[in-house]
């Protein structure tokens, strides 16, 4: 039905009002399109844009439309950001303005040929920090901004061929949860150190890159979650006794290695939590006088 309407319209200019009626009746793309092809005088043109804009027309005292004012491509986009992609040299104020409501609105300047500002980039990955997707390079400030709101952004940035550098790491796994280790190649003890402290798990990520973490990245995972310990292969009593004295349960993972943990261990362990002495028993070793005296103390009877 389309190219049956659009065969007969070649043949026939048609008027102000004929186009808004196309506008209501065909989709956006189906209109992008037939406009592309066919050669419509301003009027036309502007009413278009008035459309899409959802704003409604203006004209001057001879009743001919006016072109789209910057304040009101201001409240268009105020409105529906990504309505900037109707605005053929949209101005650095209503760039700002679409990518404030909506930082995804920024691959649509970019589309136009427009190399947004830094100004606008950070105004849109402040917005929507996985707009920086679509920025071609953005600089190591854009990158922060984009981390500091959401770690996971580092994705995009590595995504799009770019080494971020440690301080963006940093800045990124210090979000949230620090997970963000997760996408860094190689990262540095000092990166490693700032995902752990953040959330022992992050241990996981470190060591399924085939890195074996330091015993200070250790100490600092078990410190935050005792229970990561069961991800480490051959901890330290030192990292045991950090894990026990953080969750008296974690003894379970030391004991579950193969490990018979040094009497240090199992006193900090059933101190902590005192049905941790049954874990050691479980496992046929034999705790120390000492080690029942801790649990009875902690109200555990029969041992």
């Amino acid at each position: 039905m389309y190219s049956s309407d659009n065969n007969n319209l070649h043949d026939h200019r048609i008027s102000a009002n004929q186009i808004l009626n196309l506008i209501e009746s065909l989709g956006d793309d189906k209109l992008t399109a037939y406009f592309k092809q066919m050669d419509y005088p301003e009027e036309e043109k502007i009413l278009y844009l008035y459309k899409q804009l959802n704003i409604t027309p203006k004209y001057d005292q001879n009743n001919k439309i006016l072109p789209v004012s910057e304040t009101d491509q201001l409240a268009a986009v105020n409105e529906y950001g990504k309505a900037i992609g109707y605005i053929k040299n949209p101005s650095e104020d209503v760039q700002l303005a679409a990518v404030n409501k909506d930082g995804n609105a920024i691959s649509y300047i970019i589309n136009k040929g427009i190399i947004p500002s830094e100004d606008v980039q950070l105004a849109a990955v402040n917005k929507t920090p996985y707009a920086i997707e679509y920025i071609k390079n953005p600089s190591e400030d854009v990158q922060l901004a984009a981390v500091n709101e959401n770690g996971d952004a580092i994705s995009y940035i590595i995504k799009i061929g770019i080494i971020p550098s440690e301080d963006v790491q940093l800045a990124a796994v210090n979000q949230k949860d620090g997970e963000a280790i997760f996408y860094i190649k190689n990262p540095s003890e000092d990166v490693q150190l700032a995902a752990v402290n953040k959330d022992g798990d992050a241990i996981i990520y470190i060591i399924q890159k085939g890195i074996i973490p330091s015993e200070d990245v250790q100490l600092a995972a078990v410190n935050e979650d005792g229970s990561v310990i069961q991800y480490i292969k051959n901890p330290s009593e030192d990292v045991q006794l950090v894990a026990v004295n953080r969750d008296g349960e974690a003894i379970k993972y030391i004991i579950n290695k193969g490990i018979i943990p040094s009497e240090d261990v199992q006193l900090a362990a059933v101190n902590n939590y005192g049905f941790a002495i049954d874990y050691i028993i479980k496992k046929g070793i034999i705790p120390s006088e000492k080690v029942k005296q801790i649990a009875r103390d902690q109200g555990i009877e029969n041992v």
